[in-house]
């Protein structure tokens, strides 16, 4: 994948076989704070097999329900540093928890810029898919999240109806 802004150290890329115990560390990491790194990720799968699944699900093959995706390392100077879920469309479990895009930064590299910066090349990236706005949601609580997708360009549109913890936010990307 292309790096979207040459000036920004962060680049977002497809996931790679070598980056197994990084992508499995990351998930056990964010777990403990009750976050999803890895969607679908477990360890009795192999993680050829689970790339062999991110690829149907970008290309929107055998999705059972679920929607067309894009997942993404994002990556300065080598480290991982966070993750990208960019859904091509909304079902309505997206609707109310999800949305079009959703994003985690690993607890050692908080604080620096980083998931700012995932969200304005996923706004790049979603425009390229053709999406007119995007929507994204966070906990009430979580403060660095709503901080982030608001400097942005997110207008909070109220609550979820399935959870009032959840706040909803669209972006226009037109």
């Amino acid at each position: 994948m292309k790096k979207i802004d040459e000036t920004s150290p962060l680049r977002l890329r497809p996931v790679a076989l070598e980056d197994e115990a990084a992508v499995r560390s990351a998930t056990c990491e964010l777990a403990a704070e009750g976050f999803t790194f890895a969607f679908g990720l477990d360890t009795a799968s192999s993680f050829a097999d689970y790339l062999a699944g991110l690829e149907e699900r970008r290309q929107g093959r055998n999705l059972a329900g679920a929607v067309p995706e894009t997942f993404l390392l994002a990556e300065v100077d080598g480290k991982i540093v966070g993750r990208l879920s960019l859904r091509h469309a909304l079902n309505d479990q997206l609707r109310t928890n999800g949305g079009h895009i959703g994003f985690g930064i690993l607890r050692a590299h908080r604080r620096r810029g980083h998931a700012s910066e995932i969200l304005r090349q996923a706004l790049i990236l979603a425009r390229d898919l053709g999406l007119e706005r995007a929507l994204l949601t966070c906990n009430e609580s979580n403060t660095g999240s709503r901080r982030v997708i608001e400097s942005q360009g997110g207008v909070f549109s109220g609550h979820s109806p399935a959870d009032p913890t959840k706040r909803l936010y669209w972006i226009a990307l037109a």
